[in-house]
């Protein structure tokens, strides 16, 4: 395993990063394609084993259970992990059960702490843009956790507009604030729009990316057939899939990243997870495998060198897309 310096953090992380998304278990509701605690802690050991030592989850994922699996999972090894968890999306149904406001913030992380079995995290996130508190009051809130309460070593960003964060870091240089140290965004072979505004800016601003979804939830695994109808249990319980991908353009970039895997005799998903660890803005894909076989290849496919041409092939058939993954 390789690993990289996090940015202006840092800390030296793994070229993957685990997505925790996947752990769960099918009790968890609107997750019950997750994994269960014994299942995940199989891949979790294994990653490990395989020298992955990034690990991100959210308050959100399994409504909790994410956290704690991961938690009890990695118990007496925390000092080798680099943990990032997130804040903000919905955890309840009262109107300060979301958001980015000092209750919830301050509440959450209390909670995801006990979950994590753990006094502080490496990396918190505001998991999207808060429309209704003001980025001011939100930063003032994340340098308290930082700096008084020393629950978090450094803050992250997470899909928004390039004009919102270029906002966010104006606003900690002018205040004297805590910035966002990485962002984490919705990137892909077959979602490429952060090439546009976002990451020019992060490059800029030397904010390293973390790319969610880097194989579009398993669609740039070429499971997925122009003409077949979808049977998976993530299709038919994973809303974000069907509709984020499926247009047929997104089948041209795929079919031509199975051209290339062929090639090379390597796997679709290997190709694509190397196609961004290739581009020089990208720190740690994050990952979400549900089986140790899929994981292992997976860090086999990070080691994979592509040429210049063979990036070039594989972004050729992209077209635009609407803006997705700010929700």
């Amino acid at each position: 395993m390789r690993y990289t310096t996090l940015g202006s953090t840092g800390l030296k992380v793994s070229r993957l990063c685990i997505g925790c998304m996947s752990f769960g278990g099918p009790d968890a509701k609107g997750y019950e394609w997750t994994l269960g605690y014994e299942e995940s802690e199989r891949v979790i050991d294994r990653a490990v084993d395989l020298g992955i030592n990034f690990f991100d989850t959210a308050d959100v994922y399994s409504n909790g259970k994410s956290e704690q699996i991961v938690g009890k999972a990695l118990q007496g090894r925390r000092d080798q992990i680099v943990l990032a968890t997130k804040v903000g999306l919905p955890t309840g149904d009262g109107p300060d059960d979301r958001g980015l406001g000092r209750k919830h913030v301050m509440r959450n992380l209390k909670r995801s702490l006990a979950n994590l079995r753990t006094d502080r995290v490496d990396l918190y996130q505001i998991h999207r843009w808060d429309y209704y508190t003001p980025i001011e009051q939100v930063l003032k809130t994340l340098t308290e956790v930082v700096r008084e309460q020393r629950a978090a070593d450094h803050i992250g960003g997470s899909s928004m507009w390039a004009r919102q964060f270029a906002k966010a870091l104006y606003t900690s240089d002018r205040l004297g604030l805590e910035r966002f140290k990485t962002m984490q965004d919705h990137y892909n072979l077959a979602y490429r729009e952060e090439e546009r505004e976002m990451i020019p800016l992060c490059r800029e601003e030397g904010v390293p990316l973390l790319p969610w979804s880097p194989l579009g939830r398993g669609f740039l695994t070429g499971k997925y057939k122009r003409k077949s109808k979808p049977s998976s249990a993530r299709y038919r319980k994973d809303r974000y899939l069907k509709g984020r991908y499926f247009r047929p353009e997104d089948f041209d970039v795929v079919e031509r990243l199975e051209e290339v895997a062929k090639e090379k005799g390597v796997k679709p998903a290997q190709v694509a997870l190397a196609w961004l660890i290739n581009k020089k803005d990208v720190a740690s894909p994050i990952i979400g495998p549900t089986k140790v076989e899929q994981l292992e290849e997976l860090v086999e496919g990070a080691s994979i060198h592509l040429k210049q041409g063979d990036m070039r092939r594989l972004e050729e058939p992209y077209r635009p897309h609407p803006v997705l993954g700010h929700e």
